[in-house]
């Protein structure tokens, strides 16, 4: 049944799936790694598809830019759509002198400011953790495929453009990878609506060189990550 953001129909979406923000990047990943892709829902041009990839059935879906809306769908995924496994596939800035441009994250839990976190776990701080088999499975994914990685941890911020620009150096003095925006509310979805989750990023900008991409190659050209999440959903499914 549709919900008021998704209008898919029941069985429309596989139980894996991947989750890029930009619903333009989930067109690219339908149209390039999905076999037999087809759209299942376009609310809001918030676009989605599902395929196969190595014969297992596989579903990719925009979720937006933040944790709201982020935790919108995957919320509405899971519940009404049957969903299990969600991988986050998206940028992410680069916040470790070890961490190059273009290099693929794979986020083992994220810190965040959201005031989400507080909410969803009754005044308190959530430890938003990715699914330990789901890392385990991509990072034996990336061994196989000789791509480089790196495992740790992220921070999710709710605004995009910081007050505090001097946060960054305590997030680099935690030993924090690097920062995006929905990947702790993924996690805390997850936990809640018992599905399993992961995030894979690619740094598109680097906090201690400039270093920056476009528009389109983050939409285009982070192919990596996106080998790594479909490989590891087929190791863990196996």
């Amino acid at each position: 049944m549709a919900t008021a953001h998704i209008n898919a129909e029941p069985g429309d979406f596989a139980e894996a799936i991947l989750l890029p923000g930009d619903p333009l990047r989930a067109k690219f990943i339908a149209e390039k790694y999905i076999e037999d892709a087809r759209e299942v829902t376009s609310v809001r041009n918030m676009l989605g598809y599902t395929g196969t990839y190595s014969g297992m059935p596989v579903s990719v879906m925009g979720t937006g830019m933040g944790i709201p809306s982020a935790s919108i769908y995957a919320k509405e995924l899971i519940s009404e759509y049957g969903v299990k496994r969600l991988v986050r596939v998206g940028s992410a800035l680069g916040l470790a002198k070890s961490v190059g441009m273009r290099d693929v994250i794979i986020a083992t839990a994220a810190g965040t400011d959201s005031g989400t976190n507080r909410a969803r776990y009754a005044g308190y701080d959530f430890a938003s953790a990715a699914d330990f088999f789901l890392v385990r499975a991509a990072v034996g994914a990336a061994d196989a495929k000789g791509i480089k990685v790196h495992v740790g941890t992220l921070h999710s911020g709710d605004l995009f453009y910081r007050p505090n620009p001097e946060a960054f150096e305590t997030f680099v003095k935690m030993g924090v990878l690097g920062l995006e925006m929905e990947a702790s509310g993924l996690f805390a979805v997850a936990a809640e609506n018992g599905a399993r989750a992961l995030a894979i990023v690619t740094v598109s900008d680097h906090y201690q060189t400039g270093e920056e991409t476009t528009s389109e190659e983050r939409e285009k050209t982070f192919g990596d990550m996106v080998v790594v999440a479909l490989e590891a959903l087929k190791l863990d499914a196996s």
